[in-house]
């Protein structure tokens, strides 16, 4: 911290209790919003429907975090970035609580889409409020510690949910899920301190929309949010259906076990960075030398998602659990340097670009997520697959195609 920066370094008291409070806050978030994936099969039961119409019980709220997160950007830069993320917190904990008493299938996927809306405040701001906490040196490290709160948020909704839910019934699952974020959204709530630069005066919405947009590197990473996550979340929201089929027959908290994959994707989130930083020290060979370190090391996460899933098209089961270990590890670290990199590409606009990658990232959700539900119902497993791949394919496409461009 200096007279003319005020943010901390990254190994400072507020800066650790930063970190801590948004662990939280994306643990809290991300167990909310994905807790019914443990559950899908139950749901599915329950109420009467194929894998495409209950995949949007989890569509429905990744959609609604989608709609949510640029107005929740332009709230916080009215009243902080803190006091947005504690609104949105509270507001979707209440709508949490709702969700298990939900009677119809309609009704239960109308709910989610308001938690969603809720929800989104936590990924619209959770970026932005850390650059306004934290040194730009140390940036790249904090996102990489938000990002595994998530990913440890997103993998104990699914295992709670699902363990619970297959004793007690998909009700008492995400039920319990709920308490357990109202514990981690309290201590979000206790730690959070404020941001050490306070918002400046908005751009007009549209003009820092068409900012953005018009800034190739942005337009990449808000399509690569897109098809990364839309195929990332396909995956998981039929893999619990594939593996209780023949050859497997796994029951539902067996299925749910295999969600502990995302601890890869906490290692990863944490680690990326570090791998970047050894890549651009490194020597620089073959056709992708001339573009950026973290770029290159994006499209070898790619890579890896794809071997993934080749192994999971395996009937062996380990096969399928090493497939998909390597999988969410990959896709974490792709992710996590995507969001570190929209701040540093974008320029009019900039506090609007992480929610413009937030809102790419869950419209891929909801649609390609929705999507594979409805190719796996209609092709099976290998329909599912192949859109991922397709996904994937397209995503370091367009990021091969940009960083060769921005060379001429």
């Amino acid at each position: 911290m200096t007279a003319s920066d005020p943010r901390v370094p990254g190994d400072s008291r507020v800066a650790k209790r930063a970190l801590v409070a948004l662990f939280g806050a994306g643990f809290a978030t991300f167990a909310q919003l994905y807790a019914p994936q443990g559950v899908l099969t139950e749901l599915a039961h329950e109420f009467r429907s194929d894998t495409g119409a209950v995949s949007w019980v989890i569509g429905a709220a990744t959609l609604g975090v989608a709609v949510g997160v640029v107005p929740w950007a332009r709230v916080s830069d009215r009243i902080g970035r803190v006091a947005a993320m504690r609104w949105s917190v509270l507001v979707a904990l209440a709508i949490g609580l709702l969700v298990p008493f939900m009677p119809t299938l309609p009704a239960l996927v109308a709910v989610r889409f308001f938690e969603g809306l809720a929800l989104g405040g936590l990924p619209a701001l959770a970026v932005t409020a850390l650059a306004e906490i934290v040194t730009p040196a140390a940036l790249g490290a904090a996102v990489g510690s938000y990002v595994a709160g998530t990913t440890i948020g997103g993998l104990a909704g699914r295992v709670i949910s699902g363990l619970v839910g297959d004793a007690l019934g998909w009700g008492w699952g995400i039920a319990a899920v709920a308490l357990c974020s109202v514990a981690s959204a309290a201590l979000f709530l206790a730690l959070i301190p404020a941001t050490r630069i306070p918002p400046g005066p908005p751009l007009p919405l549209g003009r820092a929309f068409l900012a953005n947009l018009r800034n190739p590197g942005v337009r990449v990473l808000i399509a690569q949010g897109f098809l990364l996550m839309g195929g990332f979340v396909a995956v998981y929201n039929v893999l619990g259906f594939r593996l209780q089929e023949s050859p497997f027959g796994l029951s539902t908290a067996q299925v749910s076990w295999l969600f502990l994959a995302y601890l890869a994707g906490a290692v990863a989130s944490r680690r990326v960075w570090s791998v970047v930083a050894r890549a651009h020290r490194g020597p620089r060979l073959g056709p992708l030398a001339g573009i950026e370190s973290p770029v290159r090391v994006q499209l070898g996460c790619i890579a890896l998602m794809l071997l993934g899933l080749g192994l999971m098209l395996l009937p062996w089961l380990p096969a399928v659990i090493l497939g998909l270990v390597l999988f969410t590890g990959a896709f974490f670290g792709a992710h996590t340097i995507a969001s570190g990199l929209i701040g540093r590409r974008a320029d009019t606009g900039r506090s609007l670009a992480p929610s413009l990658y937030n809102l790419g990232y869950y419209i891929g959700s909801a649609l390609l997520g929705g999507l594979g539900g409805l190719v796996f119902a209609h092709w099976g497993w290998g329909g599912a697959v192949t859109l991922v791949a397709v996904s994937a394919f397209a995503a370091a496409a367009a990021a091969v195609g940009h960083a060769r461009g921005a060379r001429r």
